[in-house]
């Protein structure tokens, strides 16, 4: 239960007037229709055998009791259209309040996560059912919670005719109650044991869909190879969940047969109790009703107790991923950042990524000094990308330490670090925003338009995003409409630019010219010189 109730407080926080509001409603629209039920007996009665009853001092003839069922029937309509307002309220809040928590939580966490497969399997069950399981936990919970308001009336009317009757009622749902548990057991292990299944679907409906692989998956005629993947797994997990489905299906025919007895006989015996005389016909629709409600309230309450049950072990996945806890977090009395810096270390590394076999580095040495560019130079695999991770700390080195300016990476802010080293990235992102954007990323804490121009001039793109149809305010690539396709050698310039905004005293490049022509390669090491005179640090990362 420590689960259910976790989801519960979640949804709290969310929104705490629909909360109570969803229970209040809950209550009324439960408690309404009972009362109606019992209004019904007054109105057949009356009309059968005309008699009229006192009840709080108003008499129940046929005009009135009619009005108050009707009365009845509409304030449960209206309450019904005003609950389902809230429930569109809290579910749209839900989906952002939880969207907006798993976004906060995969920024927060190391790298180290990301090279994990099983932090990727976490990730994958937390993010597909995050958006509807807290939701379906408070249905559940509601309807538990209703359910139980019913039944307690129902007792209470039943119990007036006989005890048996509510014995042979709650004995008829006990199978389907089984049944359920053992199903959501068994779906859940299913699912969370074909994890890496599920999200090796995901990928190939990536990889078929995506404009990022278009090209290849087109010039090299990959996707038939994919698709025919993809529906071989498909068809693997649906099978396995067929028979899953179909086996305890014959189980749930068989509790509808108990329940459809239990129906049978316990109309019979109101039917002679009826004929002989020990109820009117009013008690007779009336209790009639009640055990079938009450059948139906019974079922109600089984499916949301495996409901829950079943919720509980999904939603054991979303705060399974929500309770990680990131490594690389600042020490105790962190220093701030130099906004000068005269030299960066790298003495005695050894490092090797998480689960892998090999040290990509081993007892590294280099220092770097302000207004000097420092090259490195090797071959794939040599560790020089590593080399620029371990000083932004998005890993901890094994052995040895980084230093700046004497200073061990790990003893600074951590924000302060990562904001006094502009890097670009071999691998940088292509942000599908517009151009200034896409510079004034470099450092949005402080977005200066003009920064963004001066940098664009000193990066040799300034000319080329004057041409395009909004100048600066136009948005790079395709993906969203009015979006401008770059080049790679383009848009390496554009992650040239972003880097230069930052205005950082450490400066890396790793293999910015890649995809550069030779003019623009000339414009970039005339703006390394630039920098130089600036006396910032500047490492130069280059394959052999």
């Amino acid at each position: 239960m420590k689960q259910i109730f976790k989801a519960l407080n979640m949804i709290r926080q969310c929104d705490s007037r629909a909360f109570w509001l969803r229970i209040i409603y809950v209550l009324i629209l439960n408690a309404l229709p009972l009362l109606n039920l019992y209004i019904l007996k007054f109105l057949v009665d009356s009309v059968t055998n005309g008699t009229y009853p006192v009840v709080l001092g108003v008499e129940m003839n046929t005009l009135t009791a009619l009005g108050i069922f009707c009365a009845i029937s509409l304030l449960t309509r209206v309450v019904s259209v005003m609950n389902g307002v809230n429930n569109d309220i809290m579910q749209q809040k839900l989906i952002d309040f939880i969207s907006e928590r798993m976004q906060g939580q995969s920024a927060k966490l190391d790298m180290s996560y990301f090279d994990n497969p099983d932090y990727h399997d976490t990730y994958h069950r937390a993010q597909q059912e995050a958006s509807y399981r807290p939701i379906q936990i408070l249905n559940g919970f509601m309807g538990l919670l209703g359910s139980l308001i019913s039944i307690s009336i129902i007792v209470v009317m039943l119990s007036r005719v006989s005890g048996w009757i509510i014995v042979v009622m709650v004995a008829a749902v006990v199978p389907s109650f089984i049944v359920r548990v053992i199903k959501a057991r068994q779906i859940y292990a299913f699912r969370r044991g074909n994890t890496q299944n599920y999200r090796r679907t995901s990928y190939y409906t990536a990889l078929l869909g995506g404009r990022d692989y278009a090209k290849e998956m087109r010039t090299f005629g990959l996707a038939p190879y994919f698709r025919e993947r993809f529906v071989a797994i498909r068809k693997a997990l649906v099978k396995d969940l067929i028979k899953i489905s179909r086996r305890l299906g014959w189980y749930d025919s068989v509790c509808a047969i108990v329940e459809t007895a239990a129906l049978f006989f316990v109309t019979m015996f109101l039917i002679m109790s009826t004929t002989d005389g020990s109820i009117t016909v009013g008690s007779f629709v009336m209790l009639f009703e009640a055990f079938r409600r009450g059948q139906t309230q019974l079922a109600q309450l089984v499916s949301s107790v495996t409901g829950l049950y079943d919720n509980r072990l999904f939603i054991g996945n979303l705060f399974e991923f929500l309770d990680l806890e990131p490594s690389i977090v600042n020490a105790p009395n962190a220093k701030p950042f130099p906004l000068q810096v005269k030299s960066v270390e790298f003495r005695d590394i050894t490092f090797r990524y998480p689960k892998m076999e090999r040290d990509v580095l081993s007892h590294f040495n280099l220092t770097a000094r302000a207004g000097e560019v420092t090259q490195i130079e090797g071959e794939n695999g040599f560790g020089k990308t590593t080399l620029l991770k371990l000083l932004l700390r998005l890993y901890d080195t094994d052995q040895g330490a980084v230093l700046v300016d004497g200073v061990d990476v790990r003893q600074y802010d951590l924000k302060g670090l990562r904001h006094g080293i502009g890097a670009i990235f071999q691998d940088y992102v292509r942000f599908y925003c517009t151009a200034e954007e896409n510079i004034a990323f470099g450092d949005i804490d402080h977005y200066d338009s003009a920064r963004v121009k001066q940098v664009a001039e000193m990066a040799g793109v300034d000319k080329y995003i004057e041409r395009l149809p909004k100048g600066y305010q136009t948005p790079l690539g395709r993906m969203f409409d009015g979006g401008e396709e770059l080049s790679m050698g383009q848009w390496q310039r554009i992650a040239l630019a972003r880097q230069l905004y930052s205005d950082a005293p450490i400066l890396i490049f790793d293999e910015p010219t890649a995809w550069m022509d030779i003019p623009s390669r000339e414009r970039f090491y005339q703006t390394l010189e630039q920098l130089k005179k600036e006396n910032k640090v500047i490492i130069l990362i280059k394959h052999i």
